[in-house]
């Protein structure tokens, strides 16, 4: 007989968020809550924990590795990984394919989620390209400009593209694609989006990678590639008020908007408004090799 699915969380009244209050048992009722619009963005895709034991002000470290005694319901599938530090090793991600699943990793002092792009069947065809958007200090206005110009880019090449918060500092616009085109793909077209809309908009876009040299809000199509992971839509993120990275719809980001309107109380209200704003990025994917073919003429006309 499988094991339940139960999940025990302890030490439910500990002090996450210092500032504001909020408790690792009310990370676990909010990630109770959101659980079914959240799995469908985690479910088979390698997962890696990023883990607060000393809550969302103290430093985070990251864990590839499924920890043992995690329970046997929580699947796991291998992958081989390169760290930064030089050579390789075969690593059992766990698989997030359950709200049981997410409220574990929030009883292992998960605060946000992040997973691959890719799912395991096709680990190196990616479901998105992302554009996430890294503002200058107090530029999070000009980010919202940069995002809407983006979408502007995206409508030019026919595939569709949904905005999310990022809950931190910056905003995740994401543009489904079907699983053909590889990292390398997905991280050329990046490039190339990203240095036309510098060309396009100087001094308001940017792809230069240094603090001190850029003008404008980075445009990072490095994080297209291979077991990079992303905060999923509906996490919560270790900032002050524990904002949460919540999908918008584009009418919907004016130039009032700032992370921090959104916590858990607002993410949840949304989803029962709007269902899942973020549904098409898993149900409605386009090729990306037209778009690439048109952005391929923009640039040699530009």
């Amino acid at each position: 007989m499988p094991e339940a699915k139960t999940v025990k969380l302890s030490s439910p009244d500990r002090i996450l968020f210092p500032g504001d209050g909020i408790t690792k048992g009310d990370l676990f009722e909010y990630y109770r809550k959101i659980g079914p619009a959240i799995v469908p963005h985690l479910r088979d895709r390698p997962f890696t924990m990023k883990r607060y034991r000393e809550g969302s002000t103290g430093p985070p470290f990251f864990q590839k590795q499924a920890p043992k005694g995690m329970p046997d319901w929580i699947p796991t599938r291998q992958f081989r990984t390169w760290p930064r530090e030089g050579g390789s090793r075969l690593v059992d991600f766990p698989l997030v394919n359950s709200t049981e699943a997410v409220l574990w990793m929030v009883q292992m002092h998960c605060i946000d989620m992040n997973a691959w792009y890719s799912r395991v069947d096709k680990p190196n065809r990616p479901d998105f390209v992302l554009f996430d958007l890294d503002p200058p200090d107090d530029g999070f206005e000009l980010a919202i400009e940069v995002a809407h110009l983006i979408r502007e880019l995206l409508d030019e090449l026919d595939l569709p593209g949904y905005v999310k918060t990022s809950g931190a500092d910056g905003i995740h616009v994401v543009a489904p694609i079907t699983r053909r085109s590889t990292f390398e793909q997905t991280y050329h077209f990046a490039e190339e989006a990203s240095r036309l809309l510098e060309r396009r908009h100087p001094g308001k876009v940017t792809t230069e990678w240094l603090k001190k040299k850029r003008e404008g809000v980075l445009v990072d199509h490095r994080q297209n590639g291979h077991g990079k992971t992303i905060a999923s839509v509906y996490s919560v993120r270790p900032k002050p008020g524990a904002p949460v990275s919540t999908p918008l719809q584009w009418d919907e980001l004016t130039s009032s908007v700032r992370p921090r309107d959104f916590g858990m109380t607002e993410a949840l209200g949304r989803v029962e408004r709007h269902a899942d704003l973020f549904l098409p990025v898993l149900e409605d994917p386009r090729p990306l090799a037209p778009a690439a073919a048109k952005l391929e003429r923009l640039v040699s006309d530009s």
